[in-house]
């Protein structure tokens, strides 16, 4: 029995799934190497080839190493998700126990991803807590006027909260075997996920303080603002599985790629709850009424 199995260049046969060696993740930590080199030598002023002794200006990078090291980011991701694509859909290699690695990597990365708001949100509570001379010793500052929580904020809760919803319904229907109904649910979150960045926008633009004016508003659109990426990233996420809806790539045993996206998209929705909660409603009103000298 032992003489009769086959090695291969990938080793031993097993049911996990071992990739063919693949050039991305060396091109994408190149690709990662040159934006964060590009960052630094914008943030640092740097200017190339400059000779002061010959009067030679030099080329200041500026953030152009930013933009081509973003540039490089985005092509790795396209060709590396398209070679992930072609093992699902062509290869068939996404075996039921390869797709148990693949929810606890998904898993694992939300969970970093969380560590990035429990910094945000411990910045918030630390400046609202303990509100230095430097704001007046009160919170929010008495130079800010903050962003009524039962406005437009509330609007924007409202339609994240539907979103979830409607990619609950698409994530039924692909058990279901109903794609039509799949495609209809995840049309309306991407167009829900487009709705809130509009809004967010607009908020933005009418907001009566802008990021530099203090403690507040540095953490305030830290905070939302990261969200609002996150936002846009599940939108483009669900758009792409919504295209892949359409041709047919989901199946109710193998739909590993929309599930990803789903579970996505209801971090972003939790995040916002505790974003609203904290810093539009606690942090932006009944804390204000709570520290202001009577």
């Amino acid at each position: 029995m032992a003489e009769n199995i086959e090695y291969t260049t990938t080793g031993k046969p097993h049911p996990y799934h071992l990739v063919r060696p693949s050039i991305w993740p060396l091109i994408g930590s190149i690709a990662g190497g040159i934006l964060a080199t590009g960052a630094i030598m914008y943030m640092h002023d740097v200017t190339l080839f400059a000779d002061t002794e010959k009067g030679v200006d030099g080329v200041k990078v500026g953030l152009n190493g930013v933009f081509a090291g973003l540039v490089a980011v985005l092509l790795v991701m396209f060709f590396w998700w398209k070679d992930v694509l072609f093992e699902a859909v062509t290869e068939k290699a996404h075996t039921p126990i390869a797709m148990i690695g693949m929810r606890y990597g998904m898993a694992l990365f939300i969970a970093s991803e969380v560590m990035f708001f429990v910094a945000f949100f411990w910045a918030y509570f630390n400046a609202a807590f303990f509100p230095t001379d430097a704001i007046g010793f009160i919170w929010p500052p008495a130079n800010i006027h903050t962003i009524e929580a039962f406005d437009l904020p509330f609007l924007m809760t409202m339609i994240l909260l539907l979103s979830g919803c409607t990619v609950t319904w698409a994530h039924h229907a692909i058990l279901d075997g109903k794609n039509d109904q799949a495609i209809k649910a995840l049309g309306i979150t991407v167009l829900l996920g487009a709705m809130f960045l509009s809004f967010q926008a607009y908020e933005y633009m009418h907001a009566h303080f802008a990021f530099t004016d203090g403690v507040y508003a540095s953490t305030f659109y830290m905070a939302t603002g990261f969200h609002g990426f996150h936002v846009l990233v599940g939108t483009i996420f669900l758009f792409v599985c919504w295209l892949r809806t359409i041709k047919g790539h989901f199946t109710p045993e193998q739909h590993f790629g929309f599930e990803a996206a789903a579970w996505y998209w209801h971090f972003v929705d939790v995040v916002w709850l505790f974003l609203f909660a904290a810093v539009y409603w606690w942090g932006g009103q009944e804390l204000a009424m709570d520290l202001r000298p009577e």
